[in-house]
Order: C-alpha cells, then sequence, then structure tokens
C-alpha cells in the first residue's frame, strides 16, 4: 500500500519544542486521516533542528466509499416537503425508499459517495493541519516578507511572498510531501509543496530529491544529517562516554541536557576541552551550572566519584583545603561538547574557540565568588527589604521574618533544633542577594550553604539553607535532618497560606506560584518522615496573621488615598478625623470578628488542597482516592499521617469479603434512608426505642451496633484502624440476618419508624471509621 512522507522545513527550532512539535503534527495528521476514513498501518514522527519529519505507511490510495440514509418527510406530507427533500438528496422521487415507522411510512433516501483519491484529501487536509500545530511560542509573519538570500536553495526565494500572516515557530522554507512516491501539490505560508530538501547546513551542497521515506532517510545520512533523534542520542551518549573513558572520567548523568543537545546537532560530533585550574577552585555546582546553563558542555568526573546533576555536592565551602589534603575532585578538569561540525583538523580549533568561551564564563563566575563571600550571609539579610515578594504579601525580608516563627513552631513539634531552625530560616533566602545566584537563579540555597560554612555557620544550619527548598520535583530527594525538615516545611506552608490568604489559589488552568509542588513537597516530607502535624493547628495562626495584615494593608492603602484626597481640597481637619475614625472600625472587634470568618474559611479550603494533592501523592501507590474522599470528608482529619493510615486500613478491609458485604449493606441502608426522608420530609437520626424492637434480628442488631460503636470509638481513638475494621465485620452477619428476616415498612407506623432509626444507627456507627457514601464501585 502506498506511503506518506511529509517533511516540514525551517530555520531552527528551538530544541525544547521539537520533541512535542513532531508529536503534535503526528497527532493532528493521523486524526484528519482517520476523520476521513482513511485507516493506515504505522505512522513515526521525527524532529530536529530545521526539520520536521513525518513518515505514514500503508495508507489506501484512495477513501472508501460509503451511503447514508437520508430521512424524508411522510408518504402523505405535502407535496413541497417531497420537492424540498428532494432538492436537498439530488435524489429523484424513483430512487426513494419507503420505510415503515411507528409513526407511519416515510421517504428515505440513500446517497452513495464515492470516495476521493487520497492524494486529493492529503493536499485539502495537510495546510489545514499545519496552521493548527500549537506552537508553545510562534512568529507572526506579515503579508510581504523581502527575500533573503542565504545559501543555497530555496533561502533566497522569499519565502511569503504577499500571502496572509502566518504564525509559525520560525520561518518556513521548505515542504516535501509524497504520497506513493508522487508530490502531493499545496501551498502552505507561501511555500509549495514539492520533493526537494537540503542537508546539513555547512556539510553539504545542494538540493536533495526525494521520492519514498527510505531514500529521504538515507540521502539525508549522506549529507550528514542523522534524521533520528533517538539515534544522535546514542551517538552522543557512546562518543562522549568513550571518550571520557579514554581520559579515565565519566560523563556526569544530565538527562534535561543530553535532551537539549540531541535537539542542536543534526550532525553530532563529541569533542573533549579543557578547564583552567584556576577556575577549580570554584564550587562544582557553579562549574556545573555555568557550562550547563550558558554552553550546553557536560561536566566530567573521576571514575567512581558520585556525582549527579542537581545533586549538591562541595565540602561546606572548604574544598580547596579539603583536595590538599588529598580528597579527590568531585568535578574533573575536561568538559564534553557536542558540535554539529565535522571538522579536517579533528575538531582541535573548535576545542579551542569553546574552551575560549567557558574561560570568559568561568571568569565572571569566579568574580561573582570571590566578591560574595565578602560579606557574611547575615549581613545580606537587611537587602531582602528590596526584594518584593508580593505586593500583597510583602518583601523577601517580611517573609523570612514568617518562616523564622513557622520554622521554630514546627522545629518544637518534630524534636528538631529550635535555635538551629530559626537560624537557618533567618538566613535561608539571604543568598538571593548574591552575584551568583543572580547569575544562576537554579543555584539559591545551594549557594547560600557554601556562604553560611564560610561564615563559620554549624553545618545543620548550612544544610537547611541548602535543603528547604527541596523537593524541587517528583523525584527529587526530600531532606531529613530534622532542622532541615522545619525549615523546608515552613517555607512551603507560608507560601501556600500566603497566597490562599489573598486568594490566589490553583485554578484548572494555572498555578503560577507553584502551589501545587509545595503541596506536594509538603506532604512527601510528612509523610516520608511520619510527621505528626495537624495541618489546621499548625497553620491557624499563620492564616489569621497573614489575613489581617492583608486586609489591615489594603484598608490602610485605601484610607490614605481618601485622606490624600480630602486634604487636596482643604477641608480644615476633615481628612485627619475621617483617617482616625477609619483606623477605629479597622481595627474594631467586628472588623477583626469579619476577618477571623474569612480566615477559617480559607484555611478549610486549604487543609481541602492538601486532601486533594494526596490523592496526587498516593495513586502511584495504588490508594483510591475515593477512600481518601471517604475518610477526609468526616473532618477533624488533618493529620496525613493518621489519615493515609486508615485509608490503607478501609482498603484492606474492603478487600475481604465482610468489608464488600457491608458495603453493600450500607448503600441498602442509606438508600432507603434517602427515599423514605425524603417522602416523610423528616431525619430519623433519633436513637431507636428498645421497646419497639420486636423480631429477634432487629434485637441482635441494636445491642451489636451499640457494642461496636464503642468499641470503634476506642480503637479510632487509639488509632488501631485496623482493629476498628475487625470490629466493623463483625457486623456483617447481623447486619445480614436483619436485611433477610425484616420488613423495614413495616404497615404498623411506629415499628416502621423505629426500624428507620435502627438503620441510620448502623450508617452512624459506619461513619465512626468513614462516609461509606463517598466509595465508589
Amino acid at each position: 500500500m502506498p506511503d506518506l512522507l511529509l517533511e516540514l522545513f525551517s530555520e531552527e527550532i528551538p530544541a525544547r519544542m521539537q520533541a512535542q512539535a513532531a508529536k503534535d503534527l503526528e497527532r493532528l495528521v493521523v486524526g484528519a486521516l482517520s476523520d476521513r476514513g482513511l485507516l493506515f498501518e504505522g505512522a513515526k514522527s521525527f524532529a530536529g533542528p530545521r526539520r520536521l519529519t513525518l513518515a505514514i505507511t500503508g495508507l489506501p490510495a484512495k477513501q472508501p466509499d460509503v451511503s447514508e440514509e437520508l430521512k424524508g418527510p411522510k408518504v402523505d406530507a405535502a407535496q413541497a416537503a417531497l420537492d424540498g427533500f428532494l432538492r436537498k438528496t439530488g435524489l429523484a422521487k424513483e430512487q426513494l425508499k419507503i420505510e415503515k415507522t411507528p409513526k407511519g411510512d416515510v421517504y428515505i433516501g440513500v446517497i452513495a459517495r464515492k470516495g476521493r483519491a487520497t492524494a486529493e484529501v492529503l493536499a485539502e487536509i495537510l495546510p489545514e493541519t499545519f496552521a493548527k500545530l500549537p506552537w508553545r511560542k510562534s512568529m507572526r509573519w506579515p503579508q510581504k516578507v523581502p527575500p533573503r538570500p542565504f545559501g543555497v536553495g530555496p533561502y533566497g526565494k522569499g519565502p511569503f511572498g504577499t500571502h496572509a500572516p502566518v504564525r509559525w515557530v520560525r520561518p518556513l522554507h521548505g515542504i516535501v510531501c509524497t504520497f506513493d512516491g508522487e508530490v502531493v501539490p499545496f501551498e502552505f505560508a507561501g511555500v509549495t509543496s514539492g520533493n526537494i530538501t537540503y542537508g546539513h547546513r555547512f556539510l553539504s551542497q545542494g538540493p536533495i530529491e526525494v521520492r519514498r521515506f527510505e531514500d529521504y532517510q538515507e540521502k539525508l545520512r549522506h549529507a550528514h544529517v542523522i534524521l533520528d533523534p533517538e539515534q544522535r542520542k546514542e551517538i552522543i551518549l557512546h562518543d562522549a562516554r568513550n571518550k571520557a573513558f579514554a581520559q579515565r572520567l565519566a560523563v556526569v548523568e544530565d538527562a534535561g541536557l543530553i535532551e537539549e543537545v540531541v535537539g542542536l546537532a543534526e550532525w553530532p560530533v563529541v569533542q573533549i576541552g579543557s578547564i583552567e585550574d584556576a577556575f577549580m577552585e570554584l564550587p562544582p555546582e557553579i562549574l556545573q551550572t555555568s557550562m550547563r546553563t550558558h554552553q550546553k558542555y557536560f561536566a566530567t568526573k573521576p571514575l567512581g566519584a558520585p556525582l549527579k546533576r542537581g545533586a549538591p555536592q562541595g565540602d561546606g565551602g572548604r574544598h580547596a583545603e579539603a583536595r590538599a589534603a588529598g580528597e579527590p575532585r568531585s568535578i574533573a578538569n575536561r568538559f564534553v561538547v557536542v558540535a554539529n561540525m565535522a571538522a579536517e583538523d579533528g575538531g582541535k580549533e573548535i576545542v579551542a574557540g569553546n574552551e575560549r568561551v567557558l574561560r570568559a564564563r568561568l571568569s565572571d563566575a569566579k568574580f561573582f565568588w570571590d566578591q560574595d563571600r565578602k560579606r557574611t550571609l547575615e549581613s545580606r539579610v537587611d537587602d531582602l527589604k528590596n526584594i518584593v515578594f508580593h505586593a500583597k504579601l510583602g518583601t523577601q525580608y517580611e517573609r523570612v521574618e514568617r518562616i523564622e516563627a513557622l520554622a521554630g513552631e514546627i522545629a518544637e513539634k518534630i524534636g528538631a533544633d529550635v535555635i538551629k531552625a530559626k537560624r537557618a530560616a533567618r538566613l535561608c533566602k539571604a543568598d538571593l542577594t548574591t552575584g551568583v545566584v543572580g547569575e544562576f537563579p537554579e543555584l539559591q540555597g545551594v549557594m547560600g550553604r557554601y556562604c553560611a560554612l564560610h561564615d563559620g555557620e554549624d553545618p545543620d544550619v548550612a544544610d537547611a539553607i541548602r535543603d528547604h527548598y527541596k523537593p524541587l520535583g517528583p523525584h527529587d530527594a526530600v531532606p531529613t535532618n530534622k532542622v532541615s525538615i522545619a525549615v523546608a516545611l515552613a517555607d512551603k506552608l507560608d507560601q501556600l497560606v500566603g497566597f490562599f490568604a489573598i486568594g490566589e489559589k490553583p485554578t484548572g488552568s494555572g498555578d503560577p506560584y507553584a502551589l501545587r509542588r509545595a503541596a506536594l513537597g509538603s506532604i512527601r516530607i510528612v509523610l516520608g518522615e511520619r510527621l505528626r502535624l495537624p495541618l489546621s493547628v499548625l497553620l491557624a495562626r499563620p492564616f489569621l496573621l497573614t489575613t489581617m495584615n492583608v486586609a489591615a494593608e489594603t484598608a490602610t492603602t485605601k484610607i490614605a488615598g481618601a485622606a490624600a484626597a480630602l486634604n487636596e481640597i482643604d477641608l480644615e481637619g476633615t481628612a485627619g478625623r475621617v483617617v482616625e475614625t477609619a483606623l477605629d472600625n479597622l481595627i474594631s472587634d467586628e472588623a477583626v470578628a469579619k476577618v477571623r470568618i474569612a480566615s477559617e474559611r480559607e484555611l478549610k479550603q486549604l487543609v481541602e488542597f492538601f486532601a486533594d494533592r494526596l490523592k496526587v501523592a498516593l495513586r502511584e501507590k495504588g490508594t483510591r482516592h475515593d477512600l481518601i474522599d471517604a475518610v477526609f470528608s468526616l473532618g477533624n482529619e488533618d493529620d496525613l499521617v493518621r489519615l493515609v493510615a486508615r485509608v490503607e486500613a478501609l482498603q484492606a478491609f474492603l478487600k475481604t469479603d465482610d468489608g464488600a458485604n457491608l458495603l453493600v449493606a450500607y448503600r441498602r441502608a442509606a438508600n432507603i434512608l434517602r427515599d423514605e426522608e425524603k417522602r416523610d420530609k423528616t431525619s430519623y437520626d433519633g436513637d431507636p426505642d428498645p421497646e419497639l424492637l420486636s423480631a429477634p434480628e432487629e434485637k441482635t442488631l441494636f445491642v451489636e451496633l451499640a457494642t461496636a460503636s464503642e468499641l470503634i470509638r476506642a480503637e479510632v481513638g487509639r488509632e488501631r484502624f485496623v482493629e476498628a475494621m475487625g470490629v466493623m465485620a463483625r457486623l456483617r452477619a447481623p447486619v445480614d440476618a436483619f436485611f433477610d428476616k425484616v420488613t423495614v415498612n413495616d404497615k404498623n407506623p411506629e415499628l416502621r419508624k423505629n426500624r428507620l432509626k435502627l438503620l441510620s444507627r448502623l450508617r452512624a456507627t459506619l461513619h465512626l471509621v468513614a462516609d461509606f457514601s463517598k466509595i465508589e464501585g
């Protein structure tokens, strides 16, 4: 069967956009083909610096023929209705069928549609599909673009001519589209499709004519273009490891950088360069980050050194002295660079040029590092007053004050050193004012640790400064030192409290302040260390203070504005009296009460937000989200460790026969109660009357429920949730017997009412463990 080859040839596509663009192109084209009945055997997309390619195999030569039945008017309808139907379908009356229906005989028109040639369909759908490609960022090209002479081929054509504006990531210069070896003619963005492509920008000359994917891929390789990004990745990793190993080194792992470099080189050639010894006294993170961020170089390490990209290393600012005593460097004085060129001199000139560029970069970094150590972190804390955290939440200095107070409170609860925790919290943001962090923001915290150790701070304090941002993602390690835990939690909880207090909550479309990440990070820390921290108790005071400060700041600003306006018209002291009255109202008991109510409402929403994030955190462990809802909806459960223990016990119980049958019985009881309470417009929550219990089964159930309620309360209070489930399991037999032998809706209204109350007691007893109405399945 025929195959489709499609290539979009452009100026350099940003590496970070290539993989997703290839997936989007495949998704959109495949979807458009499927919508038109064109099925295929396989599709594969490729992305590179200058091209997006899609190859689809096993397409039919034409669409399948289809017939469509259209329902017309009744046989006895007016002639005008029939005439309109005939015009619509293009059929004659003799071509219509008559079909019997419950409402009478009706005309049916059968329209046969011949399948169109696939090439014709492709020419129609592909330009529409290209226009839908969702680039993260794009350029808008005007109707007239002057010619841009550049090298060979389409660069000198002035690609857009006088066509309508189009949005694309970079200027589009060529489109290859062949089906069954023949060109599919169409035009997009002023570029006409054909069968001509181009190889490597510098290592290839002239146009390349292609017909099918096989010769396309082979001809590109001869033109120094490796089409498949996975092949480019394998070449880079293989050559980098081999060349490093030849010098008794290993490449520092960096998954993000390898993906980026793959998107920068169509013909990757690996070279090894040197770092001057003068720069090897820099902390390894500065070396790595400078090479990675600005130059896209890979760091190397001595064989056997346990360094990975992103893992903070170093020896507390005393790295030079430690190495003098014989400790090996964690970063070697070699780097790996991936060039997009094969040079005649073996790459000597390329390496020398990259070494010169790196020397300049590291000179800047060394200057910042030397300057930053001339001031202590403590002396930098006041500088945080000049850095705004958020317009409604104050400066970084004010935030540090909040974090310090909260860190001390958390430290006391988890058994950490309170003095160390508060000291680390005070200094944790000071490195934001350093030159190194200004140049490399990703080193915040890491540089704080180095500076703290240089200043003689306690190692626990220094580690907490580094670790308080952790975890930065689902695969990042969480802090384990208790001082670090206290500061990390305080930082994240202050962030959550602050933005919830000012109404900046995450939405379905965005989370600009990374609150979901902060909540998930807090959950991972709490569950990982099994910390008993009831959120409502811990956050009530910070929430109230933040809410009151925000309300006071907002009101004071408005009052000051009103006073200034009054002073301008000079009403003899009116402004002063207005301000005094307004400020009195601001701190009145009524105003404070309103703020307190608002604070409690927002705090409740934050705790619910934690419950939602907990579902995400536990999903990978196979924990059911509905069970979290079932436990959390009972209220007063904001201890994450206890909540998870209850959920795990409930999940295990429901997997047993007793649990499954008791859930069925609960639903039966709940449905009966719901229907009868709705019909009677009343509630049956009261206690059943023992004197009205007549059937042995209801008497037994009454006694068992009374016993079970006391035992379940006791076991839950002792946090013996498995044992509480065991008590519930004993209810299965009396509940089954009750439903088998007892008629709830008895003719005697008093018996009926009493039995409904007994069902209500059953529901309430099970709710001591979880709200079973939230359980799915």
